[in-house]
């Protein structure tokens, strides 16, 4: 039995195309493989504060050092963390804000790169700790932008999961959804038929 974790980052519940996505991942990894267990984090229902200098002494300093506020800051930070370590596979729901990710996943991300747990410093350079993981991203974007200088969310995702050893990353593209119905709809479609190939057994970790 593997473990998914899902981390959902539109900040809307209803008339959502990420969280669609996520629902016709679901159905369809469920499908495929019915004893695996999915948990889901909804960052803009349980909302991670961005990177504060709590959080940063909580990460440094002592235990027995730690003001109230660094003691909460640590805690959330190692919750995050340790859903992650226990996943086998890490789904990242985003729709495209101003060509990048929302800033309630950079939050989150924030909370999970940490040296020493997810990534270390070596003599060579930055090591990530995650190997055997997988990763995949759901984005939904109102124009068509995969492939050009204006995608910041791909190159972000591929850097950041390789920073921590993932390195079998997977992207479905819902595009164009803004620029007419039938865009929408094609874009929908197009991107719902790659997650057949996305969640087939033979390819989940």
């Amino acid at each position: 039995m593997a473990k998914v974790l899902i981390i959902e980052s539109s900040a809307r519940q209803q008339g959502s195309s990420s969280r669609e996505l996520t629902q016709e991942f679901i159905s369809r990894w469920k499908a495929a493989h019915p004893n695996d267990q999915i948990t889901v984090r909804d960052l803009a229902v349980e909302q991670v504060p961005h990177l504060d200098l709590d959080l940063l002494t909580g990460w440094i300093a002592p235990a027995s050092e730690h003001t109230a506020l660094q003691a909460e800051a640590l805690a959330r930070s190692n919750l995050l963390t340790n859903e992650l370590l226990e996943a086998d596979v890490l789904v990242m729901a985003a729709p495209m804000y101003n060509f990048a990710i929302p800033s309630t996943l950079k939050a989150w991300l924030d909370h999970v790169l940490r040296a020493g747990v997810t990534f270390k410093y070596t003599a060579n350079g930055p090591q990530g700790l995650l190997s055997g993981k997988r990763a995949i991203a759901l984005t939904s974007r109102g124009g068509v932008y995969a492939g050009t200088p204006l995608d910041h969310q791909e190159g972000y995702l591929r850097q950041a999961m390789a920073f921590i050893g993932i390195h079998d990353v997977s992207f479905v593209h819902a595009e164009g959804l803004n620029l007419s119905p039938e865009h929408n709809a094609k874009g929908m479609q197009a991107a719902k038929a790659q997650l057949a190939a996305v969640v087939q057994p033979t390819q989940a970790a």
